[in-house]
C-alpha cells in the first residue's frame, strides 16, 4: 500500500517515510496491535503499546490537519480502544478469537437472560450433561428459596445448601480457568514462527472446539453462581 501523502510504501498506522497518519482499515484486533493470533499475551507490553498509540492517534493532535486526517484519527482511536478492551481480558480475548474462527458461542449472557424474561422467549441455554443432576437440585433449592422469601420465611438449611453450591460452582469456574490456559498453550504452539495463525487445520479445529465447549460451559456455570448470589442477597 502506498502512502496517500508521499506515495511511498506504507504499512501500519503511520507512513515510515513522511510520518503521516494512514487511512483507517477494517482489521482484526490482533492485527491492529501487530500481534499474531495467539492467546498468551504479554499484558504489560500490550498496555504500553496502547498508551503509546493513544498519544500518537489522539484527535487533538490532528486539529490542524485535514478533515480526512481528523476522521482517520477518530476512527483509529475508536478501534484502538475496542481492541485493547477486548485483548486485555482473557475471556473476551478467547471469545473474540473464536469469533474470528467463525464460531458463534451459545447465548448464555446476562443480557440474553434479561431479554428472554422481558419477551417471554426461550433463551438458548444448554446444560452440560455431567451437571444435569446438580443443576436440577440447585433449581429446586432456588425455587424453594424464592418461595420462602415471598412468604417471609427463613430456612437456614436452604441457605446453607445454597452457600455450599455457591462455593462448589465457584471452584468449578477456577478449574475451568486453568483448563482454558492449557488450551491457550495448545493453540499458541500450533502457530509457527513468522506466521500469524495455526497452519495445522485438523489440530486447529480440535483445539478450537475444546475452547468453544469450555467457554460455553464456563458461561453456564457463571450464570448459576449469579443466580445463587441473587437468591442469597
Amino acid at each position: 500500500m502506498l502512502c496517500w501523502s508521499c506515495r511511498q510504501p506504507a504499512s501500519g498506522h503511520f507512513c515510515p517515510s513522511c510520518g503521516k497518519i494512514q487511512p483507517a482499515q477494517a482489521t482484526d484486533y490482533f492485527s491492529f496491535f501487530s500481534l499474531p493470533r495467539k492467546l498468551n499475551i504479554d499484558l504489560p507490553s500490550l498496555e504500553r503499546e496502547f498508551y503509546r498509540l493513544s498519544r500518537k492517534l489522539h484527535p487533538d493532535l490532528f486539529a490542524r490537519g485535514s478533515a480526512q486526517e481528523q476522521e482517520w484519527s477518530t476512527e483509529k482511536t475508536s478501534q484502538l480502544n475496542d481492541a485493547y478492551r477486548t485483548l486485555k481480558d482473557p475471556i473476551a480475548r478467547t471469545g473474540y478469537l473464536l469469533e474470528l474462527e467463525g464460531v458463534k458461542l451459545e447465548e448464555q449472557s446476562r443480557s440474553a437472560t434479561d431479554a428472554a424474561r422481558q419477551t417471554g422467549a426461550e433463551k438458548k441455554q444448554v446444560v452440560p450433561p455431567d451437571l444435569l443432576e446438580e443443576v436440577f437440585e440447585l433449581n429446586m433449592q432456588l425455587e424453594e428459596m424464592r418461595m420462602n422469601k415471598q412468604v417471609g420465611e427463613d430456612d437456614p438449611n436452604i441457605v446453607r445448601d445454597l452457600q455450599q453450591a455457591q462455593q462448589h460452582f465457584e471452584q468449578k469456574l477456577n478449574e475451568l480457568t486453568t483448563e482454558l490456559q492449557n488450551d491457550w498453550n495448545e493453540w499458541d504452539a500450533l502457530i509457527p514462527a513468522g506466521s500469524t495463525e495455526p497452519q495445522d487445520q485438523q489440530a486447529r479445529i480440535r483445539v478450537r472446539d475444546k475452547m468453544v465447549d469450555l467457554l460455553n460451559r464456563r458461561s453456564y456455570i457463571r450464570n448459576l453462581v449469579r443466580d445463587v448470589n441473587e437468591a442469597l442477597s
